[in-house]
Formats: structure tokens, C-alpha cells, sequence
């Protein structure tokens, strides 16, 4: 069994990036710009910007935190977003999600200009990356392909379970992992809450990505040995060994499945470091106006 380190990818990619960023400095280019809005005030939310943030900084790229509380009208949200827009100076932007209840996320996503778009959550980039044309796809899905390439492993013809159906990983990774191209060629199955007979599919599963946010879901006797498992589940769950009460899970049973598995993600330092990274590239490919 070999663990994928998501924290070293994604610290090896950061240099990559950060390096990027010099060179077009030093050729007289702009810096990226990457700007977030915040609404309210969720746990998850603001450690998430605060990476994001932070990063920027360790990659060297500009960033603007924009604020809101979460009592904003949906009119102002939408305003700003029209506003950021049309700002030459800002490359790329997201809207941190969840919002609100009385703020549509839909409205909102399709508001953002898709060429700044870089959460890859707009229609026009979600079916540009159906279809194999340039575009922004989204985070998650992004680091879960760049950690199977970056790994060596073999996904041409093999048969990859994705245990989820959200249009922010499992639509996106399934699409990705059938495309024509390396890594890609899979014969992909996506299961969900009304699928009968789960265990079933994931026997026969060489790649089994879990995205359900279901802690602990994918047991041992669903995996064949020598499968290779990609945990994309973070929940938040009690726990009495750590000092903040409660600890991150992921939606593998990790000490049962793991002995069976030739690759494995832990949770954390899998999946999530990639995440952020993923979205770095994006505003890069952005600055760079690769999607037009």
C-alpha cells in the first residue's frame, strides 16, 4: 500500500506556480489577481478563504478578501459580482460557498463572468470540460487527476467507481476520468444514494473515488485488493483527541481499507491540499487568459 501525499503535490506545485509568477514579474507581465467574497461567517468558510489567502501570498499573487454579513441582500451580492466583472485588474474570483439560504448560489454562479470563473462552477465551463475545450475545472476534480498523473497511475481502461453525484466533484471527475486523454480512458460508473447494491460496484472497482461526505461509508469488504482509493470526504466530527473537540473524517474507513489498497489517500493531507493549489492554477491560467 502506497499513501499519496496530497501536502507534498501540492507544495511542489506551489513552487512550480510561485516560479511561474517570477518569470512573467521579471518579463514586465502582472501579477494575478485573485479576489474572494465572504459571506457570514462559517467555520469552514473562513478557514478555507484564510488558506486561500495565505497562499496567494506564498505563490505571490495579489489577493482581496471581500466581506459581506450574512444577512446581505442577494441584489448587493450580485451588484459586486457584476462589479469584479468588469475589473480589468482582477484576474479571477469565487463566491466561498455555501451561501445563505435566501441567496440563489445558482444566480449567483452564473453571474460570474465564466473567463474569471476560476472555482470552475459557471455552466459554460463545466460544459466545455464535457466536451475536451479549454476551460477551469473545478478545484477538487482538478487535484484528484493531478494526484493520479503525478502518481504514475494507471487509469486507460480501468474501471473508476465515483461514490457521489454533486456537480462540484462527482459529475466533474467522472466527465474528466472518460475523457480521451491521460489521466482519462476509464469506464466510469457514478453511484448515489438510490443506487442498490453499492458494495457490488466497488468490488469491482480498480479506482473507487468517495465523494458522498458520508464519514466512514466505504468499508473494507467493498474494496478488491490492489484497488486504488481516492477519499475526497471532510467532515467534521467529535472527537476527544484533539484540543479543538473534534477531528476531520473522511468517507473511507481508513485502518480497514487501506491494508487492501495499492494506492490511498489519507484524510487529512490527501485530497484537500490539492484543492487549494487547483484553484491557484486557475487564477494563473486566468492572469494568462487561456480561456477566452
Amino acid at each position: 500500500m502506497k499513501l499519496i501525499d496530497g501536502k507534498a503535490v501540492a507544495a511542489q506545485i506551489k513552487m512550480e506556480i510561485a516560479e511561474e509568477v517570477k518569470q512573467i514579474i521579471a518579463a514586465g507581465g502582472k501579477r494575478p489577481h485573485l479576489a474572494a467574497i465572504l459571506v457570514g461567517h462559517d467555520g469552514g468558510s473562513e478557514t478555507y478563504v484564510a488558506n486561500k489567502v495565505k497562499t496567494c501570498d506564498e505563490t505571490g499573487f495579489q489577493s482581496t478578501l471581500i466581506r459581506y454579513e450574512d444577512d446581505v441582500a442577494e441584489e448587493t451580492l450580485l451588484n459586486k459580482v457584476k462589479e469584479l466583472n468588469g475589473n480589468p485588474d482582477i484576474d479571477g474570483f469565487i463566491v466561498q460557498l455555501p451561501l445563505p439560504k435566501h441567496i440563489s448560489e445558482q444566480r449567483v454562479i452564473q453571474t460570474i463572468d465564466y473567463r474569471k470563473d476560476v472555482d470552475g462552477f459557471h455552466p459554460v465551463n463545466m460544459g466545455r470540460m464535457a466536451i475536451g475545450l479549454p476551460c477551469f475545472v473545478s478545484a477538487t476534480p482538478a487535484g484528484i487527476v493531478e494526484l493520479l498523473k503525478r502518481y504514475g497511475i494507471e487509469t486507460s481502461g480501468k474501471h473508476c467507481v465515483v461514490l457521489g453525484r454533486s456537480n462540484i466533484v462527482g459529475k466533474p471527475v467522472a466527465s474528466l476520468l472518460m475523457q480521451k486523454s491521460v489521466p482519462g480512458n476509464c469506464t466510469v460508473t457514478v453511484c448515489h444514494s438510490h443506487t442498490k447494491d453499492i458494495r457490488k460496484y466497488c468490488l469491482n472497482a480498480d479506482i473507487i473515488i468517495a465523494a458522498l461526505g458520508a464519514p466512514g461509508f466505504l468499508k473494507a469488504e467493498m474494496v478488491k485488493d490492489g484497488a486504488v482509493v481516492i477519499d475526497v470526504g471532510t467532515t467534521r466530527v467529535p472527537s476527544t483527541e484533539t484540543k479543538s473537540g473534534f477531528k476531520l473524517k473522511g468517507d473511507v474507513e481508513f485502518d480497514t481499507v487501506a491494508p487492501k489498497c495499492s494506492f490511498i489517500t489519507p484524510v487529512p493531507g490527501g485530497v484537500g491540499p490539492m484543492t487549494i493549489i487547483s484553484l491557484m492554477r486557475n487564477t494563473l491560467l486566468a492572469a494568462k487568459k487561456v480561456v477566452a
